[in-house]
C-alpha cells in the first residue's frame, strides 16, 4: 500500500497576544475558537479562563505566544462585580439554580463596610463546586451539574485591594485586585454569610492580567467589523466561506508581541554564538547577576536582529543560563 502523505497542519504561522473583551453567555473556549478562526491561526490558547456570566479582559495567545501563557495564568488579576444580596445559588452567581432567599432590606453601608477587612490581604476561601478545579481528572463544575458533591480544600490567596465602590438597592458593587486563583463567587457568597442575608455574583467583568489593562482590549464585533471591511464585494457560494486574506493585515496590528507576557522578568542580551549554543539545548557561561533558577527574558545583541526576543533562559549555578522555553527558528 502507498505511503499517504503527511497531512498539512490548517492554519497560518501567526504569533502574539489578543487581548479580547469577551461578552457575556460565551465560554472562554468558545471565544478562542472564534480569535482562532477570524485569524486563521494555527494555533491559540487563553490564559485563564473567565466564567460563561463573565465579561472582559482574555489574552488569547496566538502562535509562539502559547508558549508563554503560563506566566499570564500565574499572574494578579483585576475585577469589578456586583453582588446582589438576599438571594444564594448552586453556583454563587446568577447562572446557577436559586436554593435560598432572605430579606435583605435591613443591611446598612455601614454593615458591608464593617465586613469587607475581612476579605483583604491574605484569606482562605472554598471554591465553589461550580469552578474549574479538578478532582480526579473531573471539572469540578461537570461532578456539580451531574449531582455530585466532593470535598473541596480551602485554599489562600492575596486579596491586593478591595474597593467599595458603591451600595444601593441590595446590590454591592466591588473593584478586586487579587492573586491568581482567587474566586470572585467565592467572596461574594462569604460576604452574604457574614451580613447573615446571602449573596450572588450578577456580574463580572475582568479589567486587568498581569501587564494587559482594559484600554488594549477588542471586542468580537471589532474583529467582525475588519473582516467585513476587507471581505465587501466578494462573490461568495452559498456554503462556502468568504476569503478572508485581505483582512489579515489589519487584524494582525491588534496583537501584541508575545514577550509582552513576561515584561515582568528581567531581561539579558546575548551574541547569535551563544543564543545559538541555548537553542542546541547547551548551558552557556553568560555571567548575569541573577539569581540561581531565576528565569529570564533572553534578547539578541546583535545589530542584524538587534533586540529580536529569543525567549526565556534559566539561571544556573555560577549565574550560567540555561534554555527554558525559546521561539521556534
Amino acid at each position: 500500500m502507498a505511503k499517504q502523505p503527511a497531512k498539512q497542519p490548517k492554519g497560518r504561522e501567526i504569533s502574539g497576544i489578543l487581548i479580547l473583551d469577551k461578552p457575556s453567555g460565551m465560554s472562554s473556549n468558545h471565544a478562542l475558537q472564534r480569535v482562532k478562526r477570524m485569524f486563521g491561526a494555527r494555533k491559540a490558547g487563553h490564559t485563564g479562563s473567565l466564567d460563561p456570566l463573565a465579561t472582559g479582559l482574555l489574552p488569547i495567545c496566538l502562535g509562539e505566544a502559547t508558549k508563554f501563557s503560563q506566566f499570564l495564568l500565574d499572574s494578579d488579576k483585576r475585577y469589578q462585580t456586583i453582588g446582589q444580596l438576599g438571594v444564594r445559588t448552586d453556583s454563587s452567581d446568577a447562572d446557577g439554580k436559586v436554593v435560598e432567599t432572605k430579606a435583605c432590606d435591613h443591611v446598612t453601608l455601614a454593615d458591608v463596610e464593617a465586613q469587607l477587612p475581612q476579605f483583604r490581604g491574605l484569606i482562605s476561601q472554598v471554591p465553589s463546586m461550580f469552578s474549574a478545579l479538578k478532582h480526579q481528572g473531573q471539572p469540578l463544575y461537570k461532578l456539580a451539574r451531574a449531582g455530585k458533591t466532593v470535598e473541596v480544600k480551602p485554599r489562600q490567596v492575596t486579596i491586593h485591594n478591595l474597593e467599595l465602590l458603591s451600595f444601593e438597592n441590595t446590590q454591592v458593587r466591588m473593584d478586586i485586585s487579587c492573586t491568581k486563583g482567587t474566586y470572585i463567587r467565592s467572596i461574594v457568597e462569604d460576604l452574604g454569610l457574614a451580613l447573615n442575608c446571602g449573596a450572588h455574583v450578577s456580574q463580572l467583568r475582568r479589567l486587568q492580567a498581569g501587564p494587559f489593562v482594559a484600554d488594549q482590549m477588542v471586542t468580537l464585533e471589532d474583529l467582525q467589523a475588519i473582516i467585513d471591511h476587507a471581505t465587501e464585494g466578494q462573490v461568495v457560494e452559498e456554503g462556502q466561506w468568504p476569503d478572508i486574506t485581505p483582512a489579515f493585515a489589519t487584524l494582525d496590528k491588534l496583537l501584541m508581541p508575545a514577550d509582552t507576557a513576561v515584561l515582568t522578568l528581567n531581561a539579558v542580551q546575548l551574541p547569535a554564538h551563544e543564543i545559538e549554543a541555548l537553542q542546541q539545548g547547551k548551558v552557556i557561561d553568560h555571567a548575569t547577576d541573577y539569581a540561581e533558577l531565576d528565569v529570564v527574558r533572553v534578547y539578541s545583541s546583535d545589530a542584524a536582529d538587534a533586540n529580536a526576543f529569543i525567549g526565556l533562559a534559566q539561571v544556573q549555578i555560577e549565574g550560567r543560563l540555561k534554555a527554558k522555553r525559546l521561539m521556534s527558528t
